[in-house]
């Protein structure tokens, strides 16, 4: 029987104490959390904006560098999955729902109130594309790189275990095997629970939008409920089944999920429009990618609320769901060069999430240009009224709720099996008993969520939740870069050094 750890009991008693908050006093548990969110957004949002934008350039300053060429393990050893498969996991654990559930509302909605342009022009679409590509971009995938990079070379080449605090000995060091360590694990899982709850509760009204639309089913929080209820059985199945089988089964199984749903929807949508607006923000997104990642507007209120509401809701989202994303994506990166690691993880998911939009947020301006006003109709149900304007409406909504379920029990799956990881002394084989318990738990914060304020309380809960572990990657970068710098030096890996061995 693998150990359990302290933190474990610990971040449980914190989880259980915030559901019994929720659930005796939604509307204080509500107000608690919209406060909290309203100062974080006020007073740190230059933090994040700054943050993430050095983590992007640490990661691109690690692929030119020289210690691109190490191996996330020992010299001779093999990735374990092939690279279709890693892909495919890594990408269903870091974005998944929330590609369907933002493809065509956020672009729609940048469109009729964008930070800068007059809304309903064709200057506010060309800004609509490109901030929806900076949300979704290299910025997002940068901070779950980082923490897996740190994860995956502490775990697979030092040997350390797979836990957020032993990424820190090389600046804190013995102080992690004790209460610091503990607090800094659990901070982790916090994290990563909150960040889960959190999409699990946008899968779960956008599952309710879609029936609600396609055939009356009433849209509130009992059918969610019973949503989040009946996926939890399904997730729990497949976490019971394991990593090689379940998890692995279900990424592939989204993927061709997703492509049938893109290639539909590129088909049956404004085809040429499409592509020309792929093409044209992407030149627009890397001309102005400066610009929007220090941009906090700090004279204009109305233009800072929007960046709150948007760029700062979307860089803690991503910082929350980092240890969760990063500790899964090391967990199957083992065997990889930091290089094609960093390439892999920063480069492809970007690509396909700035396709994606394009096919639908290009397809729901359109509809919306057309006369079909789509401002009337909730955000989780934006992509199945533009699916109706389409033809093969139907298939569309079909394979579109199929894949949120797939992405839904995906996400919740990975999330158990880290969870069960960062409470078990970073076993790779958690028990059972420990994931079905952390499954329980994330369901249920994601319901108290959606009970006490809906998609607001959910996108408070993630900013509180982000803000403490912001703190946490900052030492990671600090710790993986000083620890690289030392192998590098052993090694002797310099840029004009020649060598026949390369050290993977």
């Amino acid at each position: 029987m693998k150990k359990i750890s302290n933190v474990f009991w610990i971040a449980i008693a914190i989880v259980l104490g915030a559901v019994i908050f929720g659930v005796t006093a939604p509307d204080s548990f509500e107000r608690v959390g919209a406060n909290l969110q309203a100062f974080l957004t006020t007073a740190f949002g230059w933090y994040y904006l700054i943050l993430v934008t050095i983590i992007v350039i640490f990661c691109i300053f690690l692929i030119f560098s020289p210690v691109g060429t190490i191996k996330l393990g020992k010299p001779d050893e093999k990735p374990e999955f092939s690279k279709a498969t890693w892909f495919a996991m890594l990408f269903s654990a870091g974005m998944g729902i929330g590609l369907v559930f933002w493809g065509a509302a956020e672009p729609l909605s940048h469109f009729i109130s964008p930070p800068l342009a007059e809304g309903l022009t064709p200057e506010a679409q060309r800004e609509a594309m490109r901030y929806t590509f900076f949300h979704w971009g290299v910025h997002a995938w940068g901070i779950y790189a980082i923490v897996a990079l740190a994860l995956a070379y502490f775990q697979f080449r030092k040997g350390e275990p797979g836990l957020i605090s032993a990424t820190l000995k090389p600046v804190l060091g013995k102080s992690m095997e004790g209460p610091l360590g503990t607090v800094v694990d659990v901070l982790a899982v916090f994290a990563t629970v909150v960040g889960v709850a959190t999409t699990l509760g946008f899968g779960a009204t956008q599952i309710n939008g879609g029936l609600s639309y396609l055939f009356g089913i009433p849209n509130n929080i009992l059918v969610q409920f019973i949503i989040v209820a009946v996926v939890t059985v399904l997730f729990m199945i497949s976490a019971w089944t394991g990593l090689g089988k379940g998890i692995k089964y279900l990424s592939n199984t989204n993927m061709v999920l997703a492509v049938a749903l893109l290639a539909l929807m590129f088909i049956t949508g404004p085809t040429i429009l499409i592509l020309n607006m792929f093409t044209d923000t992407i030149g627009g997104y890397i001309q102005n990618i400066t610009r929007m990642s220090f941009r906090i507007a700090p004279l204009d209120e109305e233009h800072r609320s929007w960046i709150n509401g948007w760029t700062i809701f979307y860089w803690a989202w991503w910082i929350s769901w980092s240890p969760f994303v990063g500790i899964f994506i090391a967990r199957v990166s083992r065997g990889r060069t930091i290089r094609e690691f960093l390439i892999g993880v920063l480069l492809l998911p970007s690509i396909v999430s700035f396709f994606w939009f394009s096919v639908f947020g290009t397809s729901s301006i359109s509809v919306h240009n057309a006369g079909f006003d789509l401002t009337q109709f909730a955000t989780e149900e934006v992509l199945f009224a533009t699916f109706s304007q389409l033809p093969w409406s139907s298939i569309l909504a079909v394979v579109a709720i199929t894949l949120i379920s797939t992405f839904f029990i995906t996400s919740a799956d990975s999330a158990t099996f880290v969870l069960g990881m960062q409470t078990t002394y970073g076993s790779l084989t958690p028990p059972r008993s420990v994931k079905l318990t952390w499954g329980i738990a994330q369901s249920t914060v994601a319901l108290i969520l959606l009970y006490s304020g809906g998609l607001q309380a959910l996108q408070n809960a993630l900013i509180a939740a982000a803000f403490p572990f912001s703190f946490v990657m900052i030492l990671m970068m600090i710790s993986l870069y000083r620890s690289l710098m030392i192998e590098k030096k052993e090694l002797g890996l310099y840029f004009k050094h020649k060598t026949k061995k390369e050290y993977r």
